[in-house]
């Protein structure tokens, strides 16, 4: 027998949350974010529904070219660039098209400048402090390119401290520091993430990169997903294993952390933090049961978790279980057990299955 849990990945709902990127970013062309398999959603089942995206953007070589083997002609870029000398050939083989960011990549490329052609992406730092030319280096760097016979093309980007919070100067900052820095060049540009998409709209330029909102999650604490116009794409699925009838005063589950305030019914349900939930989602964590919203009691163990089935008279053995999704927010989820939604749905592990639907 199947262990029940799995996760629900709406294609419909991809599509509606690409086109609302372009109903909010009009002007711009739209660079599909597919990092860590689609952001734990599946990579091939979210890229076909995204199909229609102006260019993929994703870490891993091997997932690039698995799209590439799959039919997928639009631009693919390589958001970290290459790591290694030898798999320049392989980038340029598959026309994938990678962010340069430091200088030894740029040592990397002038050793094949007459032995192939590559589309690149030039980052700069403009305050993330992490990847990127400093402000500084960018003329020296884009003279580097623009000496190696190799490129053929070159576009630039930089990255978002800040844009989840709006009200934090450090984006206006940021981005006045961006296009000071590039305003000597004539070359497409891309700054905005899904933050400023949907906060900083002129952040938008040629490019957008949108990644959390076109999997229905909001970027901003104080917004949810629904009054930002995005549908919920993962659905995490189980159902009732068992049902217990628990006396006042029992404690549920491990540390006996939670104890039963009344005689009550208890539904034991197929999920734990080995299949991605989180171990720190307190009691109080809303769930669906049988299609009425209870809370989870006790604590989070490897392959269970407990919920209260009080006032739920027609759950049973069997009955569906949401753990996030349509009516249970994946960001309500994640505030609930401190961390963002973007771990949580980038940690569903590989024995959930994910399975395609499509409710439009």
């Amino acid at each position: 027998m199947t262990r029940p849990v799995h996760a629900s990945i709406d294609s419909a709902a991809l599509q509606h949350n690409l086109t609302r990127v372009r109903q909010l970013a009009p002007e711009a062309r739209v660079m599909a974010i597919v990092k860590a398999d689609a952001y734990g959603h599946d990579l091939l089942i979210s890229s076909r529904a995204l199909a229609l995206a102006d260019a993929i953007g994703l870490l891993e070589l091997g997932d690039a070219i698995k799209l590439r083997d799959e039919g997928f002609t639009q631009p693919i870029c390589l958001l970290e660039g290459f790591f290694e000398a030898d798999e320049i050939p392989l980038i340029a083989s598959y026309q994938l098209e990678p962010v340069i960011h430091s200088n030894w990549q740029l040592d990397m490329l002038e050793s094949y400048q007459d032995e192939l052609e590559l589309s690149v992406w030039l980052k700069v730092d403009t305050g993330m402090n992490r990847l990127g030319f400093s402000p500084s280096e960018f003329k020296q760097g884009i003279a580097r390119l623009s000496s190696m016979q190799c490129i053929k093309k070159v576009a630039i980007m930089s990255h978002l401290a800040n844009a989840d919070t709006p009200e934090n100067p450090g984006t206006v900052k940021q981005l006045r520091d961006f296009i000071d820095t590039t305003e000597s060049v004539s070359l497409p540009r891309s700054l905005a993430n899904s933050a400023a998409i949907l906060g900083h709209p002129d952040c938008q330029m040629d490019w957008v990169r949108p990644g959390i909102m076109l999997y229905g999650s909001s970027p901003f604490e104080e917004s949810s997903a629904d009054e930002l116009n995005l549908k919920p794409v993962m659905t995490l699925q189980s159902r009732i294993i068992s049902i217990k009838q628990c006396s006042k005063g029992d404690a549920i589950g491990y540390g006996g952390t939670w104890v039963c305030p009344e005689d009550m019914s208890v539904a034991v349900i197929a999920c734990g933090y080995g299949d991605g939930y989180p171990r720190h989602a307190p009691a109080g964590t809303p769930i669906m049961v049988a299609g009425q919203k209870t809370q989870l009691i006790g604590r989070v163990s490897m392959d269970m978790i407990t919920a209260d089935l009080r006032g739920i008279d027609n759950a049973a053995v069997g009955s569906a279980v949401e753990l996030w999704g349509v009516d249970i927010s994946v960001d309500t989820v994640a505030k609930m057990s401190g961390t963002i939604s973007y771990e949580l749905l980038c940690g569903i592990t590989a024995r959930v299955e994910r399975q395609e639907v499509n409710n439009g």
